[in-house]
């Protein structure tokens, strides 16, 4: 009787402590831990046990108690299910949350920065340098750039996916392909200009594809975002008076068509004289289509342009953040091409702009006899 008396409490004791020791284990696996791995990657190669993985976690300071964390996945059963990978842990993290990650899996993110006003080239080529894409060529991009299905509701009349590539900052896993790439650069197009149009639907004078050229043309002219507005009303208002809209983005777009861009920063009589429905220093009205890729600024612009009678602008010389004077009538243009002219002068600029054609806008790139 005794000796039972004795035994009671002692099991009672162990019970106590076993659940003491098991509520201390539940809160470490589950108290998160501060580590310094935090923004980098942790490879966890093929065909690694449970108990190499945990022990590298463990020598990387990112769990405690590894030998806690194996106990609990040999009770659980959970060993097989942990994957190969690149991971990255944030700090702090528990023991939990990293088991769960591990079970999850994780692929690291190759990340690819698309620039406003980019060209479909100047994209090909930014995909041709990635390896993990394998493209033998900036020209097999392009060719992958030719499929508009993605489109067609938006734009039939596309041949390609000019200005349709939206800029921005995209996260892609390493086994992405070319053809995931460029149509997750359309989803993101579509789902941006159908938030935009939600509120500025398009003009019922103006198509779709014409809203996205006219978008262009504003990304590759404007570089303030408060002008952006300011340059879509000259442009809508050039247009409604049929007045030309020598604008030489188009003009170098014309030449790269024509496989005769020098890409050397500066436009050519030649290409000035190029014949081409793209050249809006010859041509009237909008050019065929987008010239590239504009952001969400520019198509907003786009959609709701300014209110003004500003048939030109000039850029502003005093200033180095590429602004621009606006004005109504062409007296007041040419007096702001003097003064740009005149300051550039006084700059020992080497090489002077060349304004447009009196009927255009000014050329803000250096103009140069063929040579």
């Amino acid at each position: 009787m005794k000796r039972k008396r004795l035994i009671f409490p002692s099991l009672i004791f162990l019970i106590l402590a076993f659940i003491a020791l098991f509520i201390w284990a539940w809160y470490e696996l589950q108290i998160p831990v501060l580590h310094a791995q935090e923004g980098q990657y942790v490879e966890i190669p093929r065909g690694s046990t449970p108990d190499e993985i945990i022990n590298r976690l463990g020598d990387l300071g990112i769990i405690r108690h590894g030998w806690l964390l194996r106990l609990y996945v040999r009770l659980s059963d959970s060993g097989s299910r942990l994957k190969a990978g690149e991971y990255r842990f944030p700090s702090p993290i528990s023991s939990l949350e990293v088991l769960k990650k591990l079970q999850e899996g994780e692929q690291r993110l190759g990340r690819l920065t698309i620039i406003e006003g980019w060209t479909r080239w100047d994209i090909a080529a930014q995909l041709a340098r990635i390896p993990e894409l394998k493209l033998r060529s900036a020209d097999e991009a392009l060719s992958l750039m030719d499929d508009t299905r993605l489109i067609k509701d938006i734009d039939p009349d596309a041949k390609n996916l000019e200005g349709y590539l939206f800029p921005d900052t995209y996260s892609f896993p390493p086994d992405a392909t070319p053809k995931l790439v460029i149509d997750t650069l359309v989803r993101r197009f579509r789902q941006v200009w159908g938030e935009l149009t939600a509120n500025n639907p398009v003009p019922p004078y103006r198509s779709p594809r014409e809203v996205v050229t006219i978008a262009s043309l504003v990304e590759t002219e404007a570089k303030l975002p408060e002008e952006r507005p300011l340059v879509a009303s000259v442009i809508y208002n050039r247009l409604r008076r049929d007045i030309p809209l020598g604008i030489d983005s188009t003009v170098i777009y014309a030449s790269k068509l024509a496989g005769r861009w020098k890409n050397d920063g500066k436009v050519y009589q030649s290409d000035i004289e190029r014949d081409s429905p793209y050249n809006t220093r010859k041509v009237r009205g909008l050019p065929p289509g987008p010239v590239a890729s504009p952001g969400a600024r520019s198509l907003q612009a786009a959609l709701n342009p300014a209110q003004t009678e500003y048939l030109y602008y000039v850029r502003e010389p005093s200033r180095g953040d590429g602004a621009h004077n606006f004005y109504n009538s062409e007296s007041e243009f040419q007096r702001g091409v003097q003064a740009l002219r005149d300051w550039e002068r006084s700059r020992n600029a080497n090489v002077l702009a060349t304004p447009a054609p009196s009927e255009g806008t000014f050329s803000q790139t250096q103009t140069q006899s063929s040579p």
